[in-house]
């Protein structure tokens, strides 16, 4: 009851007159949204039924061009038919039951709400794990962001000279991609950054700003001939605070969509970028928020950027099902998420693990 009473009053002491009432409006939890859909491709979404089938991507052959003189004998080159394969090996399930009882009396649909949760919890594992793959990382506990380096090849590698990551250590920036930072030993330790404010005269020397980072990555791309047409970048919201202090475009609706954000669009097009913003990236040890310009290889996060051409993703729910279940008088719902993943183009992806300095 939440009236007190007086001391010696005993007039209805149980407080029967003043019922709990349960509101039949739910608060939902908050839902994160996904990007991995926007940013892969699914070409092969209708070549796959089951876990552990594999489809095998015959790569363009390379063609050798010579110089020719009058009189020349040609000579023909073989074409080779060198391929890669991904393979179908993920999968994730729910399954929770309600008693007839607790249906018939309560009064809220729990069914409907917990299929509903249940969607994004497939949905938000997904884009997690995947986002994780493609910026080289592995989760260590399912619906969390990945946090281990990946050491596990998905099919076979795309490109031989690729890592255990299936991507190229010459797309990967560190502390030691810049020049500008004059830490020593900065080896293969993450990246300090911070906004570089208006008034600058120099280059700073402990940290890069979110901008340098950025343009780095886009020239990766550049000088790998990756097409400026469907390029993507995709940071966290540590990153996007510091990207938002250095350039107030980003708090400018003219450089952005019209509507509301859409699977974590935050901007159409930012220096040849599509932007988005997830909560899925890596984050290894503390995180990207963990802060100092020291030599940092335990706390950091990681952002990456691609084209839309370089991953491709292939996913369906293989079951969904209701059953009575055998043991008691209750419904039973389950479902089962099957989907596979493949770095198809590793030249076409760059990351950078990062701090704030």
């Amino acid at each position: 009851m939440a009236f007190a009473s007086a001391a010696g009053y005993t007039n209805l002491p149980n407080g029967n007159f003043s019922p709990v009432i349960y509101s039949k409006k739910v608060q939902l939890a908050f839902r994160k949204k996904t990007t991995v859909a926007d940013i892969t491709n699914s070409d092969y979404f209708g070549e796959i039924s089951a876990q552990g089938d594999t489809v095998r991507i015959i790569k363009e052959p390379e063609i050798s061009v010579s110089s020719y003189a009058r009189g020349t004998q040609i000579t023909a080159q073989d074409l080779t038919d060198e391929d890669f394969s991904l393979t179908v090996d993920k999968a994730n399930y729910f399954a929770f039951k309600v008693d007839d009882i607790e249906e018939k009396h309560s009064h809220v649909n729990f069914m409907d709400l917990a299929t509903n949760r249940a969607a994004y919890r497939l949905a938000d594992q997904y884009d997690q794990e995947v986002l994780g793959y493609l910026a080289g990382y592995k989760q260590s506990a399912l619906h969390d962001a990945a946090d281990a380096v990946n050491d596990q090849v998905n099919g076979t590698k795309a490109i031989t000279t690729a890592g255990s990551d299936e991507l190229l250590t010459s797309m990967k920036l560190i502390k030691s991609s810049f020049g500008n930072i004059t830490t020593a030993s900065a080896g293969d330790h993450s990246i300090p950054v911070a906004a570089r404010l208006p008034g600058a005269t120099a280059l700073p020397t402990a940290y890069v700003s979110p901008v340098m980072l950025i343009n780095r990555m886009g020239r990766l791309l550049d000088q790998q001939n990756v097409d400026k047409s469907g390029r993507w970048l995709v940071i966290d919201p540590v990153m996007l605070e510091v990207l938002s202090d250095e350039d107030s475009r980003f708090l400018n609706a003219d450089f952005g969509d019209a509507g509301a954000l859409r699977n974590g669009l935050v901007i159409n097009n930012w220096n040849g970028f599509r932007v988005y913003v997830s909560n899925n990236l890596p984050q290894v040890g503390g995180g990207s928020s963990t802060t100092g310009t020291a030599n940092q290889n335990t706390d950091y996060g990681v952002i990456v950027a691609g084209h839309d051409s370089a991953v491709a993703t292939a996913e369906q729910i293989n079951k969904t099902e209701t059953y009575r279940d055998p043991d008691s008088f209750a419904d039973i719902v389950r479902g089962m998420h099957l989907y596979g993943r493949k770095i198809l183009r590793p030249e076409a992806l760059t990351t950078a693990k990062y701090n704030l300095a």
